[in-house]
Parts: C-alpha cells; sequence; structure tokens
C-alpha cells in the first residue's frame, strides 16, 4: 500500500502554487531548517527573506511512514494527484510558533486558530503534480508575465485585497497607477473567515468598477488562491513576494495591511517592510501608503501626505462600516464606495459573506 495523505482544499492549493513556481525560490513543502528560520528569524536557510512557514501536516501513522519511504504521495477527493519526493519529517510547536508568526497565541485570531487546528507532524520536500488538471486555470507566473509583456508594461504595481472595492482602495490604486505602467489588481480569494466577503462579492464589485471607472485604463483583474492568514505584517511581505514572482515591479502596502481586530499596529507593516529593505533586496519595491479619508475641508479623498486639516473634518472609509451598510442591502454613499459597487454586491442578496 502507497504511503499517501488526503489534502484539504488549502493544502492542495499550496501544492499548486509551489509546482507553479507562485511560492518561488520554494518548490516544495518546507524542511525543519526552512520552517524554523522562517519562524524565527523570517528568512530561508538559503538567506534568503520569507515571512510565512508553508508546510504539509499530516497525521501520526503517516508521519511514522514518512520516515522510512522515499515519497509522499498526495491525494485529493480519493484521487491521486502527485507526490512529494521526501527531504524530511519533522514536528514543530504550534503555540509557540504561532506566537512568532501572529504576534500572538489567542485562540480568537483566525490565523491562530486555523493553524491549532493542525497536525503538529509536517513532511517536507519537492511538490511534483502529476495531474495536471488539478493546475487548470490557476494564476501562474508564467500567465501574469506573458501578459504584462504583451501590454508593453515594464512596472507593475500588485494590489492585495480581500474585500470589494471602496474610495480609499481606489485612491491608493490611482497613486500606484500614475507610478506605473500598469496596475495589477489580485484580490485573494482563498480561505478566509465567517463574516468575510464572498469571493464573488469581490469579483463582482470589481468588474462594475471596471467597467465603470475603470475602463480604458493600464488595469488587469485576477484572483491569488492562497488561504488568508490574517498575520499582519509577516503575510504584507508574504504578499509582496508572490506578487514579484507574478510580475509586479512594485506592490502597494497601506494601513493595516493583512489585519484582523486590534492585534496588529496601524503601520506595523510598513515598519517590517522596511527593516527587511534595509537587509535584503526583495526584488520589488515596496510602496508605503498612508491611510486614505474623506476630508470635508479639501472635499475629496486625501491623505496625511496630502492634507493637514484638523481631524474634525475627516471622515474615515470604515471597511467594518461599509460591511454593516452592505449587509442591510444600504448602498454606502458616494464618499465611501461608489454606487455601481454597491449595487453589484446588494445584488446578491444573502451570496454577500463567507457564512462558515
Amino acid at each position: 500500500m502507497k504511503n499517501s495523505t488526503s489534502l484539504t482544499p488549502e493544502a492542495l492549493q499550496d501544492c499548486i502554487n509551489l509546482a507553479t513556481g507562485l511560492f518561488a525560490p520554494l518548490t516544495g513543502f518546507m524542511k525543519a531548517s526552512d520552517y524554523r528560520g522562517v519562524t524565527d528569524k523570517m528568512q530561508l536557510t538559503s538567506g534568503e527573506p520569507w515571512t510565512i512557514p508553508i508546510s504539509l501536516d499530516v497525521d501520526p501513522e503517516t508521519y511514522r511512514l514518512s520516515q522510512h519511504v522515499p515519497r509522499l504521495y498526495l491525494r485529493y477527493q480519493d484521487r491521486e494527484i502527485g507526490f512529494i519526493e521526501i527531504a524530511d519529517c519533522y514536528q514543530v510547536d504550534i503555540a509557540a510558533d504561532t506566537i512568532k508568526v501572529f504576534n500572538t497565541g489567542d485562540l480568537a485570531h483566525p490565523g491562530v486558530a486555523r493553524e491549532h487546528s493542525r497536525q503538529p507532524y509536517r513532511v517536507g520536500g519537492k511538490v511534483v503534480i502529476t495531474e495536471p488538471q488539478v493546475q487548470e486555470g490557476a494564476l501562474t507566473p508564467e500567465k501574469t508575465r506573458n501578459f504584462f509583456k504583451a501590454q508593453g508594461w515594464k512596472s507593475v504595481a500588485g494590489f492585495q485585497t480581500r474585500n470589494p472595492v471602496h474610495k480609499a482602495h481606489e485612491y491608493l490604486q490611482r497613486v500606484a497607477l500614475e507610478t506605473c505602467d500598469g496596475l495589477f489588481i489580485n484580490p485573494l480569494v482563498g480561505w478566509k473567515k465567517a463574516g468575510d466577503f464572498s469571493e464573488t462579492a469581490v469579483v463582482n464589485g470589481y468588474r462594475a468598477m471596471l467597467d465603470e471607472y475603470y475602463c480604458g485604463l493600464r488595469v488587469h483583474l485576477d484572483t491569488l488562491k492562497t488561504p488568508m492568514r490574517y498575520a499582519g505584517p509577516r503575510e504584507a511581505i508574504f504578499h509582496a513576494i508572490i506578487r514579484r514572482n507574478l510580475g509586479c515591479s512594485h506592490f502597494i502596502i497601506g494601513r493595516d495591511h493583512a489585519g484582523v481586530g486590534d492585534y496588529y499596529g496601524k503601520y506595523e507593516a510598513h515598519d517590517l517592510a522596511r527593516k527587511l529593505m534595509a537587509k535584503h533586496d526583495l526584488g520589488i519595491t515596496l510602496l508605503l501608503l498612508k491611510e486614505p479619508f474623506y476630508c470635508h475641508k479639501c472635499e475629496q479623498i486625501v491623505s496625511d501626505n496630502t492634507c493637514a486639516h484638523p481631524h474634525s473634518e475627516r471622515e474615515s472609509i470604515s471597511g467594518t462600516k461599509i460591511r454593516a451598510m452592505l449587509a442591510q442591502d444600504q448602498r454606502p454613499g458616494e464618499r465611501l464606495m461608489r454606487k455601481e459597487v454597491a449595487d453589484a454586491i446588494i445584488s446578491l442578496k444573502q451570496h454577500k459573506f463567507i457564512t462558515e
């Protein structure tokens, strides 16, 4: 009987992203040395910066068998889709590692809770996909780089989001278009916590934006399938590395990137970005942009860099407020979100949000 493991949808997506080069320089699940280098020092054993562990957890029996055979075969929905060339088997300290990666061990944090649901037994090694069908439609560096080249874009700004576009996002995207030849809007549509916007809501909102306001501009939309970790500053750098692999020359990091609740400081991701840029060549330029807001005195969307009016003149573009209004099928208003975007989401009725 073959030594095999059944993959979750998230683990399958990791396999695909490893095989296609989306997670380069990784070609497989991390060995213990890389895993510990990332959790402890945010770098691989090669010295290259990397901030989020990419590892495969298995059950105790599979872990035992994997220490004595060269391959671990990968199954998804009772179909063999590939294998791992086993390089290492090791155990992790989930409680200690989540504190290092997420800066908290609080089980109310969705990323921490998700890690605690996994096994501590890990198998590392190169991923080989033998069933090409599982990669059909996957976002790959080859596809995006070829597209950017065909457009003649020598500089491309990547924009990460898990939410529909609102006026603050639009402001940041237009700033990037002033700097770069093209803008790559790349919503994350992998696993997200209950209560987040659904993939359909995010994509429908952006399609309305492209049709009505970005039509004819140098904007490309495609989705990224990888789980949301909610790891704040570390995940901001992880997102930047992915977009570098996809061919972006620039990447936008705004307020509380990949944050959740009050676990991270407003510009903590900026601080980590500056720290890593001082030590490493990340291969991508990070655009560290301040939070946009509506100024009643200026009568437009501005930021701290372009407006010094008192806070009494400011109206925050609150994602929480926008989500609550859309949940009640209410338009948030033109200062917060384009009406066409709001209507595209409201039309989904009960399918606007992830429920489990």
